[in-house]
């Protein structure tokens, strides 16, 4: 059994009969009462965020999640394709399940497809990840007053991010995964 107190981000947990990936958790101790665990968990089944307290010390069922390198093939505009790298084995995943993390992800490319309780459940990708840019309009000299600014970029993965006015097509740029926000030119 896992207690509030051994709460990582990132573990999953059961919950009432549901499977749950700690998102962020903290222990509260007020000043009046017993102390207690306030968390946003998200539902494993549809990706739901919710926010649950708990009080402090309750145990739950820790889940067995194991990660696997895989390859991801492409979508068909229901499934997602991926092949296992070990046994060449491929098996399919609903694509609206996954469709976030995909957008980081280009056809061809390997991932860690992360396991719970022995069925496929979610694409684990890195915090940043580098990729071209596609399509974007060329920055003009002049457009802010402040030297600053952005503009919108279709990213090589098809997705659209918000860069800075000097980034041009062909660029790499490194992009946060957990926000869709611009860091850096790679």
């Amino acid at each position: 059994m896992i207690s509030t107190n051994q709460f990582k981000n990132g573990t999953h947990i059961e919950v009432e009969g549901t499977v749950f990936k700690i998102v962020e958790f903290q222990h509260v101790k007020p000043g009046k009462g017993g102390a207690f665990v306030r968390s946003k968990l998200k539902r494993v089944t549809d990706g739901a965020v919710i926010d649950k307290t708990f009080r402090a010390g309750e145990k739950f069922r820790p889940i067995r999640t194991e990660t696997r390198t895989m390859q991801f093939l492409y979508t068909d505009g229901s499934e997602a394709h991926f092949m296992d790298m070990e046994t060449y084995d491929q098996l399919t995943i609903p694509e609206d399940e996954v469709s976030g993390a995909l957008n980081w992800v280009l056809p061809s490319q390997e991932i860690e497809l992360l396991y719970v309780d022995g069925k496929p459940a979610d694409v684990q990708v890195p915090s940043a990840v580098e990729l071209s840019v596609a399509e974007t309009e060329p920055g003009v000299k002049g457009d802010t007053a402040s030297g600053g600014g952005d503009k919108p970029a279709t990213l090589e993965s098809g997705v659209t991010v918000r860069v800075p006015l000097f980034v041009n097509v062909g660029d790499r740029v490194r992009v946060d995964t957990r926000s869709g926000a611009y860091v850096a030119r790679a």
